[in-house]
């Protein structure tokens, strides 16, 4: 078995080895965190388009039905009533009025879904929270040094790895 790097495992690695090894997950973890936020925005801007949509639709539905509507409406409850023909198309476009707010409700209800679609503000408080647990990170306590290992050759091997 092989560390991500390819060390073998249970073998000491330098610090540079560390270092690096860090590095590459903190960059694969933003990564990962950018992806994350552009699916969910794909997702809220899709919800949105929805909304938008169907507002559309509802606008359409009122002007485009509402002359044929009314006619077929009105006319028809004319003969089934025998009111006056001013009182059926008042009717004619009471309802076709009901079925524009029908869509409109529809709409607002996909609008406010697509609003509470807090996706990037949510990777954002990760990464911020994830940037704060990082920098309060403190460092494992090292044993201490043999008298023949001296600090500075520490250092030497770690920028030479690096």
């Amino acid at each position: 078995m092989s560390a991500p790097d390819g060390s073998p495992v249970g073998a000491e690695r330098s610090i540079g080895q560390l270092f690096a090894s860090a590095t590459a997950d903190m960059s694969a973890l933003v990564h990962d965190e950018i992806a994350l936020a552009k699916a969910q925005l794909k997702q809220d801007v899709k919800k949105g388009a929805t909304s938008g949509g169907l507002f559309t639709l509802a606008g359409l539905v009122l002007l485009f039905s509402l002359p044929m509507l009314s006619f077929a409406l009105a006319y028809g409850i004319r003969t089934w009533s025998d009111w006056n023909l001013a009182v059926c198309f008042l009717l004619s476009f009471l309802a076709n009025c009901i079925v524009a707010g029908l869509l409109g409700l529809i709409g607002v209800v996909f609008a406010k879904k697509a609003k509470k679609g807090r996706g990037p503000q949510k990777v954002a408080a990760s990464m911020k929270e994830t940037a704060g647990v990082l920098q309060k990170a403190k460092p494992h306590p090292r044993p201490e040094l043999p008298e023949d290992r001296a600090p500075q050759a520490i250092e030497a091997v770690a920028r030479s790895s690096s």
